[in-house]
């Protein structure tokens, strides 16, 4: 008999999201999910693993698929999630790791930003297949548990690509499969693989105060400047075609240039 793989799922909003859940509950189906994503609301932290994280795991219950499970709230950033799931909480190594579902789509030069995929680029450094899933939504939801948003086509798509992974479809030099949901999403929307957009897609925004020594957190906004967006990109696939939109994902940062060439150029 075939042992069933054993997934990793985390996220950024935290451990009461339904976006969690609803990837758990799909999850389920393909394989042993064990959860353990951050206690709190974590949007923005990217990869980020602060020095004042507490580390504090706490083991609590939640129903999924009408059936309790034990899921473990860790006291960090997404990624300190995936080094306590690994390091202390799994007993064995995980098959997979997944992030999300996240509520906001991460498309363009913001995904550094962004927790969810910070999750799986730890994860990836550690060496395990990893999936970020996220899902369009207005901005007014990304900090919010709305249950306005239909996770369920998301959720579908989550244990499909998860189940790709599973069987070595990650392909050599991909580390993490980033896959974005539109928002109108049904089991039947078509999928697109397209590189990453260039846009950076939210735009920061100034905080309103009357003075500095008021607390005044940096906003950000939708940037709808994308008429222009090659058709390639995941920006163009998922907010023009409307279609889900995959990206593959390489840790390795080095500019696409010839380095003999370069190396040359900065010596002249």
């Amino acid at each position: 008999m075939k042992k069933k793989p054993h997934i990793l799922l985390t996220n950024d909003d935290g451990i009461r999201s339904p976006g969690l859940w609803a990837a758990a509950s799909e999850l389920s189906k393909i394989g042993y999910v064990t959860v353990a994503a951050p206690r709190e609301q974590s949007t923005g932290m990217g990869r980020s693993l602060p020095s004042t994280s507490d580390g504090i795991i706490k083991k609590e219950k939640v129903q999924v698929n009408g059936q309790e499970w034990d899921v473990y709230a860790v006291g960090g950033s997404p990624a300190q999630a995936v080094l306590h799931g690994v390091l202390e909480i799994v007993p064995h190594k995980p098959d997979i790791v997944v992030s999300g579902i996240n509520y906001g789509e991460n498309v363009g030069m913001g995904i550094t930003i962004s927790g969810t995929v910070g999750a799986t680029m730890e994860a990836a450094s550690l060496g395990f297949p990893a999936l970020a899933v996220s899902q369009e939504t207005d901005a007014h939801h990304h900090l919010s548990y709305s249950d306005e948003i239909d996770f369920k086509p998301a959720g579908y798509f989550t244990a499909y690509f998860a189940k790709m992974l599973l069987e070595g479809k990650l392909f050599n030099g991909v580390d993490v499969l980033k896959v974005e949901v539109p928002r109108h999403a049904t089991l039947e929307t078509e999928w697109r693989v397209g590189r990453l957009s260039r846009h950076r897609y939210y735009l920061p925004v100034p905080a309103k105060r009357e003075s500095w020594e008021v607390p005044g957190p940096i906003g950000y906004q939708h940037d709808h400047s994308i008429d222009n967006e090659p058709e390639d990109t995941d920006v163009h696939i998922l907010r023009k075609k409307k279609m889900v939109a995959i990206t593959p994902i390489n840790l390795d940062m080095t500019a696409r240039v010839d380095l003999k060439e370069y190396e040359a150029y900065l010596r002249k």
